[in-house]
């Protein structure tokens, strides 16, 4: 137990706050592309007071791809990929197991997590739009698989494209958006 417990002491300290120039990169990146999200689902959409496109899970997504543009998590592959892969499985776990809620939501986000790894396509908010598409309610269950479609992909692309934009706008040799596409 003592083992166990010494596992979880600190091995080096906090880094140092990023500079404010990355700072502001990702303030603009991160607005603009939830912004745009949120502008294009409502324009899109025939009722007004329903914004599809925007769904929580690109909230994460808008930390990695501004914040943190070069990790592996960000590249085009993981973002779209991941979202996707697990918003099929989560779908698919939310039609097939409607009995046990708990359960439904924990084999959704584990069952994604399994398959981005298997795709190589891990992008961590993929497990919250997994768990979205069980718990999100009688209007993302009414979608069925056009979930997938519709947040999902319209979101992701449209995040992409911002990432693409705000990444490269910067004169800094080092923030630079993707790394690899696929």
């Amino acid at each position: 137990m003592r083992l166990f417990l010494s596992r979880m002491s600190a091995t080096s300290q906090c880094p140092p706050r990023k500079p404010m120039s990355k700072i502001m990169w990702s303030l603009l990146g991160s607005f603009l592309g939830i912004y745009l999200v949120a502008l294009i689902g409502k324009t899109l959409q025939f009722d007004a007071l329903t914004n599809l496109f925007l769904i929580g899970s690109l909230g994460a997504t808008a930390v990695l791809i501004y914040g943190a543009p070069l990790a592996e998590f960000s590249q085009p592959r993981n973002l779209v990929g991941g979202h996707l892969f697990s918003a099929m499985v989560g779908v698919t776990v939310a039609k097939f197991l409607t009995a046990d809620l708990m359960l439904a939501s924990a084999l959704a986000v584990s069952l994604s997590i399994a398959v981005m790894h298997l795709t190589r396509t891990l992008h961590p908010p993929g497990g919250a739009t997994a768990l979205i598409a069980v718990i999100g309610g009688e209007s993302i269950h009414q979608l069925g698989y056009y979930y997938v479609i519709s947040p999902v992909l319209f979101g992701s692309l449209i995040m992409l494209l911002v990432g693409l934009l705000v990444n490269n706008l910067s004169r800094n040799p080092k923030r630079h958006y993707p790394v690899y596409w696929w």
